[in-house]
């Protein structure tokens, strides 16, 4: 196990100064427990997603159409941690009445909190101080993980520190990748039998991404999968895909010139990026773990990397014991234009063509829903394009091209949703169209490796709003799409109360009718509610909690950043 040299006895001491003492012992989290996941005890949202198959659907209908005026905060906690520069991007878990968050970098630190999570009381906060960081996409975290008597947190710094989940006591730190190539951390982890799992961000540093299983107690590495294989497994290559998969559009590949350029370029594969930005999903039944993989690199000039450039823009289903790939989908080969993958994959079982289908679904910054089956990998449906497509997948060069969706997306990073009451997925969305222009550059370690230069077309002010948009899986049809004013970031989720909930860049938190998209309500927040929130219950009371910090992306002056936990609740009759 290689020992982070921040685990010191400071950090310990920092970390006791800092914690406040507990009303009662904290209960450990189980195996059990994250089985049943939010739907199994709705008094829990115990992981990233509510469960392992990140459907973000609550049966919980106390909060519903008919009393959705009457929702206001119960209770509301400032962190006092938050710069002007960025935003809270944490989702939040709750556990035996214990809530738990995470903040971007503040000054040298990130920080895990835990709250009481019907009264809002701050039990104890704990500091992680940073070493080198380099980073595309602003200092984020997207929250903390559970297991057993642990809190896990992934660091801007490529490492895990798990910490004492009654007292926030350090108890071990661990590297996962090299910070000072670029290696780095956002998503919260995923722990399952014993393991904890963390893929790696920095696709924009020219690294070789991985995912990576550890032992949840004790942090030993148990195996790696790299997203981009080896010439001796296979490569990246690929079938010299001429066609968007499932689209039916040109790529505009020059494939004899890519093949002509191979010899040149033997060791791209190393350096070619293909990151995990976010929480994979799990499937305990088959033993799977899904990930949605990230752009190849250098992002905009594909001259240095001829071939498909496997696994970059897929989602790939991986065995959580061997660390073997058990398949790959590959929605964008080739990529020039930052098209990867960042939102969680969907897992769930739905009748196609007449039969069930376990299947696996993804929402993507190409701005179409797609359907696999989630046992083999096959391609079931791609959905209408729920933003406007203009320029598609046109080739950049150094004089530059417009096109839309731009790099930001289509879906961005935000997490989905799978009704089970109204059997639709759901989605937060960004229209920003770009200017694309490439650049040659050479790769050095450690610096942003992006061969082009994007640029917001018009302006940051102009051509830029959002949606939030409802498809059915099945037939890729588009039921209902909202406009919002400005790009949407935080992700939702979906209530058998016939709610969709999310919050919005131009602060507020809201809700719609989940069967008709009617918006239903709004909250004005401090800040931009760019979080995705969660939903629990306590004492027979539903709580809906979100954190409204601001965001980095589509900033006007305007904007500020804050450090809210709000948990909104009907008010006592």
């Amino acid at each position: 196990m290689q020992i982070s040299p921040f685990s010191s006895s400071l950090t310990l001491l920092i970390t006791l100064l800092f914690s406040l003492p507990a009303m009662a012992q904290t209960t450990f989290i189980t195996d059990q427990d994250l089985l049943k996941g939010h739907r199994g005890n709705p008094e829990t949202w115990p992981m990233y997603g509510g469960s392992y198959d990140q459907q973000r659907y609550s049966e919980l209908d106390q909060i519903n159409l008919t009393n959705i005026q009457d929702l206001a905060p119960a209770w509301i906690a400032h962190t006092g941690l938050f710069t002007a520069s960025t935003g809270y991007q944490t989702g939040p878990v709750v556990f035996d009445g214990d809530m738990y968050i995470t903040t971007p970098r503040v000054s040298f630190d990130q920080w895990v909190l835990k709250y009481n999570a019907e009264t809002g009381e701050e039990l104890w906060r704990t500091p992680i101080r940073l070493g080198v960081t380099r980073y595309c996409c602003g200092p984020n975290n997207r929250g903390a993980t559970l297991y057993e008597d642990k809190v896990y947190v992934a660091t801007l710094d490529a490492r895990i520190v798990a910490l004492d989940a009654d007292t926030g006591e350090q108890l071990w730190d661990i590297i996962t990748g090299k910070a000072e190539a670029g290696y780095s951390q956002t998503c919260a982890p995923v722990a399952f039998d014993g393991k904890l799992f963390i893929g790696t961000a920095g696709g924009e540093f020219g690294i070789r991404g991985f995912l990576k299983a550890y032992d949840a107690d004790t942090g030993d590495l148990l195996w790696t999968w790299h997203t981009i294989p080896s010439p001796e497994e296979g490569g990246w290559l690929g079938d010299w895909v001429e066609e968007a998969p499932g689209l039916g559009i040109s790529l505009n590949r020059d494939l004899e010139q890519e093949k002509a350029d191979l010899g040149k370029h033997p060791d791209s594969w190393k350096r070619g990026g293909a990151p995990i930005w976010t929480t994979p999903s799990l499937d305990p039944e088959l033993r799977l773990i899904y990930v949605t993989i990230g752009n190849p690199g250098p992002d905009f000039d594909a001259s240095a990397r001829p071939g498909d450039n496997l696994w970059s823009n897929s989602l790939c289903a991986i065995n959580i014991d061997t660390g073997k790939l058990e398949w790959g989908f590959q929605f964008v080969p080739h990529d020039l234009w930052d098209y990867d993958g960042g939102c969680p994959p969907l897992l769930f079982d739905i009748e196609y063509e007449g039969e069930m289908r376990k299947v696996a679904g993804l929402f993507t910054k190409v701005g179409v829903f797609y359907l696999v089956d989630r046992v083999t990998g096959e391609l079931l449906k791609a959905s209408e394009n729920y933003v406007p497509h203009d320029n598609i997948f046109a080739v950049p060069d150094e004089k530059g091209v417009s096109i839309s969706p731009g790099i930001l997306g289509g879906t961005n990073w935000s997490p989905a949703s799978f009704s089970r009451q109204t059997n639709w997925v759901y989605s937060t969305n960004i229209h920003m169209p770009m200017f694309l222009r490439t650049m040659h550059q050479e790769f050095e370690e450690g610096k942003e490796y992006l061969g082009g230069m994007p640029g917001i077309k018009g302006g940051a002010d102009v051509a830029a709003w959002g949606n939030v948009v409802a498809i059915n899986p099945a037939s890729g049809k588009i039921a209902w799409k909202f406009k919002t004013e400005r790009p949407m970031w935080g992700g939702l989720i979906t209530t058998a109360g016939g709610l969709v909930f999310a919050g919005q860049t131009n602060a507020s938190f809201d809700a719609w009718n989940a069967k008709t998209g009617e918006h239903v309500w709004q909250y004005k927040t401090e800040a931009g509610a760019n979080s995705p929130p969660s939903t629990y219950q306590i004492n027979g009371k539903q709580y809906i909690v979100v954190a409204a910090g601001g965001g980095r992306y589509q900033r006007r002056s305007t904007d500020i950043a804050a450090d809210a936990i709000i948990a909104f609740a009907l008010p006592e009759k």
